[in-house]
């Protein structure tokens, strides 16, 4: 399993492209070589492609607007080509029955755009927040879209901290989507439902980590969403440094 950084928990210091540049080194220099690409600027294919190759990354998840991917789905995919990124996600889905954003539209709208994707050599992957553990007819919500989407047409970007919210165990889900779940956002939970550096909470990361390595996991891509005024490279680092000494690169 690779250790990645998740440049959400940056956006801040990605509002421009000088920006996203400076960024993407300085995570170099912390010593990751894996990224994930979401809540940037927007950025031309290439110039991604070249500030990766610059700064000895690899992209293997971006966070892509749906609307893109469905309506511009042969874009999506050539701009993906360009910059070698396999894992197209989602970010957030709102699930609300007194919205356009419900359960049943997510399941007429998201399965064609990722079996698209996939006839596209890409693989679509599904974030999760902790409303995907509210039950609908007696299911969880992230239960009902692994039953009724293929495996090989999504696969799911479970987030540990977003699952402890929800009231469930993020090692156990992890074993629940063993084989659909490439990506893993590491994020850990404190006291006061607070977002901390990994270690620094009290997900037990033991567990996690064994079913994720058992569950075919790839990339384990650091985030956190809020760091509390804290300086968040600084929060990156010293969760790099938790995941080294635990043997991870």
């Amino acid at each position: 399993m690779e250790v990645g950084a998740q440049l959400y928990t940056l956006r801040a210091s990605c509002k421009t492209l000088e920006d996203f540049a400076l960024t993407l080194r300085r995570v170099a220099d912390m010593g990751y070589r894996t990224v994930q690409v979401s809540g940037t600027c927007p950025y031309p294919a290439e110039w991604l492609r070249d500030q990766l190759a610059a700064n000895g990354l690899r992209c293997v998840l971006t966070h892509t607007p749906l609307k893109r991917i469905a309506e511009e789905t042969e874009q999506v995919i050539r701009d993906h080509d360009v910059f070698g990124c396999h894992y197209i996600g989602l970010g957030f889905w709102s699930y609300q029955p007194d919205s356009e954003m419900t359960l049943e539209r997510f399941l007429s709208v998201v399965p064609p755009a990722a079996r698209k994707l996939r006839e596209g050599g890409k693989y679509f992957m599904a974030h999760n927040h902790d409303h995907e553990f509210q039950h609908v007819d007696g299911k969880p919500i992230l239960q009902i879209l692994a039953e009724t989407v293929p495996a090989e047409d999504m696969g799911f970007t479970l987030d540990t901290f977003w699952v402890q919210a929800g009231g469930a165990d993020p090692a156990d889900w992890i074993r629940r989507l063993s084989g659909r779940v490439p990506c893993v956002h590491l994020k850990d939970f404190a006291y006061g439902r607070r977002m901390a550096v990994l270690g620094e909470g009290n997900l037990n990361f033991d567990r996690i980590l064994a079913e994720a390595e058992a569950a075919g996991t790839q990339y384990l891509l650091v985030e956190q969403d809020d760091c509390n005024g804290e300086d968040p490279f600084d929060c990156l680092a010293r969760s790099l440094a938790y995941l080294k000494a635990r043997g991870l690169r």
